[in-house]
């Protein structure tokens, strides 16, 4: 089941006009950890709404089905959510706009899966991409960010930042990485990019000059060959913009990641591109090979696109077989084991985002589901003939 991270809400009230859009922390009706101003009181039931307002809390988030009835002696800000957004908890983040009363779910304290969108203009057009383009000006999601950084807990692990391509405003946004460096130093900070800004070696020593301990860039390389990769990202001279913004990367010390997404165009030449890597860039800090979600372009792109894992099995295992023997470290993502060679299952993964993660019923009597990537729930989810349950001890070996 997807986890719904978007939605409306039934009422609000208390706003300023002054601004349209405010980023809101959600705290324990008995919390005593100390008021920001940003924060709310999560309430679930009437007791609860009673108790916020006993315990002078000035703004509360209810999450419930039905009409909520205030005291009018309260005259702070409200707003209330239906019951599907019940999984909201004590320390999470939320981006609310004021005139429609939409929100978004930016924060979950006990997940370990966060992600910020950056933006949603991007000068990539990949065939497969599961957030669509827009051409639109969305410079607010920056400021957003900016004010929910303050929010989220510093023992927080990890925080990925996605697009669109994130490096469109490069100078606000290295603006806001430095603003992780300072806040959330001990948390890994993984950016999503096509990786072709870093051609530009002001972006890159901008991205230098950030100093976050624990900085990584993920980029795509979908092949070995340039006309390849530029035709899966729709653009043409990508690709060597893209190994030039490596190779600068890298030239500075900085930690980069390359991702290969396999489908029907980049799965049969996996083994290729595998073995280029591991010849041409051994010093790269992690290569993850990964498996389609089918949502988004995907989707519509599907007849092009989709490739039954099983048919590329052997292919990926080489490729992870050069990388390895190069010493580069790698993974393989978004795939069950049970589609895989059983030489590959040290480096599959539990990759999908919790809040879009699932499985079939065969699944149930696998003995090797806790530690299985399962399936993505999102967008037009497409099986291998190959789903099966791993129940003997001789294939768990």
């Amino acid at each position: 089941m997807t986890l719904p991270l978007y939605g409306t809400a039934s009422q609000s009230a208390g706003f300023s006009s002054d601004k349209a859009r405010s980023v809101l922390r959600l705290r324990s009706v008995d919390s005593a950890a100390e008021r920001h101003v940003a924060d709310f009181a999560l309430a679930g039931t009437p007791d609860d709404v009673r108790r916020a307002i006993v315990a002078d809390w000035p703004s509360i988030l209810v999450v419930s089905d039905g009409s909520i009835d205030v005291p009018g002696t309260f005259t702070g800000r409200l707003v209330v959510v239906p019951s599907k957004y019940d999984y909201l908890a004590d320390g999470d983040v939320i981006g609310f706009d004021h005139a429609s009363r939409k929100f978004r779910t930016l924060y979950r304290r006990n997940s370990a899966h966060n992600s910020f969108l950056v933006t949603e203009r991007c000068n990539n057009y990949c065939l497969m991409c599961s957030q669509p383009p827009k051409d639109v000006d969305d410079r607010w999601i920056l400021s957003e960010i900016k004010e929910s950084l303050p929010l989220i807990d510093r023992a927080t692990r990890a925080l990925t930042f996605t697009g669109g391509e994130t490096l469109s405003d490069w100078k606000d946004f290295t603006g806001v990485l430095k603003e992780c460096r300072d806040r959330l130093p001990a948390t890994a900070i993984q950016v999503l990019t096509n990786g072709r800004a870093f051609s530009d070696s002001r972006i890159v020593d901008a991205w230098k000059d950030i100093g976050h301990p624990n900085l990584m860039a993920a980029i795509p390389v979908y092949a070995s060959v340039d006309h390849v990769h530029d035709h899966v990202v729709q653009t043409k001279g990508a690709f060597d913009e893209t190994i030039l913004g490596i190779l600068k990367l890298k030239d500075r010390g900085q930690r980069v990641e390359i991702r290969v997404v396999l489908h029907a165009l980049t799965a049969p030449i996996v083994e290729d591109t595998g073995r280029w890597i591991a010849r041409n860039l051994p010093f790269v800090d992690h290569v993850a090979l990964m498996g389609l979600e089918n949502t988004g372009f995907a989707v519509a792109n599907d007849a092009m696109l989709w490739m039954d894992p099983v048919d590329y099995g052997d292919g990926l295992a080489r490729a992870v077989d050069h990388l390895s023997a190069a010493g580069v470290n790698v993974s393989v993502y978004n795939l069950p084991k049970c589609v895989l060679p059983k030489s590959v299952w040290p480096h599959a993964l539990q990759s999908i985002s919790d809040w879009k993660n699932g499985f079939v019923e065969e699944c149930d009597r696998c003995e090797a589901k806790t530690t299985c990537s399962g399936f993505f729930t999102t967008g037009r989810p497409r099986f291998s003939r190959g789903v099966r349950a791993i129940t003997s001890e001789q294939e768990l070996s």
